[in-house]
This record gives C-alpha cells, sequence and structure tokens, in this order.
C-alpha cells in the first residue's frame, strides 16, 4: 500500500514535508533518492529505520534529518552532496531527505520534536 508523508515542526510553526513518500522496506531504503533530478519545496522522503546514510549515486544535494525514537532531531547535515556519507548522530533511528536548504528555511534545529504523520493513499 502507498502512504504519504507530511511533517511539521511545531515549535518553528513550519512544515517541512507536505509531499513526502516513505521508504520502509529494503528495496526502498536501498534506492532512496537514486535517480531524482530534483526536489521542489514540500518534497521528503522518511527512510524508516535509519541511523545513517549515503548520497553514492544521487544527482542532487540533500538536507537530512536525523531523528531518534520520538521523533525528536538529533543532528542535521545541511546540503549533503552527492557521493557523500552522512555524519554519525547517537540515537538516530529514521531520517529526513529533504530539498537542500529545507533545514534552514524550516528553522528546525536539534532538539526540535517534529510531528511525522504517515497517511494511505
Amino acid at each position: 500500500m502507498a502512504v504519504s508523508l507530511s511533517v511539521f515542526n511545531p515549535r518553528a510553526q513550519t512544515h517541512l514535508v507536505t509531499d513526502g513518500t516513505v521508504a520502509d522496506n529494503f528495496w526502498a531504503r536501498f534506492i532512496g533518492l537514486i535517480g531524482r533530478k530534483e526536489l521542489l519545496n514540500g518534497d521528503g522522503l522518511l527512510i524508516d529505520p535509519c541511523g545513517s546514510i549515503h548520497c553514492m549515486f544521487m544527482c542532487i544535494p540533500i538536507d537530512v534529518v536525523y531523528l531518534d525514537k520520538e521523533n525528536c532531531v538529533v543532528g542535521i547535515d545541511h546540503a549533503l552532496r552527492p557521493w557523500r556519507t552522512g555524519s554519525f548522530y547517537r540515537g538516530a533511528k529514521r531520517v529526513i531527505e529533504l530539498p537542500a536548504g529545507a533545514a534552514n528555511s524550516t528553522n528546525t534545529q536539534v532538539g526540535d520534536q517534529l510531528h511525522v504523520n504517515i497517511h494511505p493513499n
């Protein structure tokens, strides 16, 4: 079953994702954003479970928001370029991949508690 994703930051009163998807099985996590030529504002990918990421074979830079099991932000990689690996953040259990610059433009910070909403299509 396909699902859609939205992510809201109540502290900043901003939406990180309004039209996202979820990668929650082996193949979806393996493929991730490979092949995407762009991400628009509001796009995002939740990878669950996931503690670290890589950008091998990707074409675009991305922001990566690392969440713990309560959806609290434990780390952020800003504008991670293709062919790079993400940072390691203790406690990270899932990540949200966003267009480069989205974390700053939504004023998302380490410590923010995000509302992650997964909706069946």
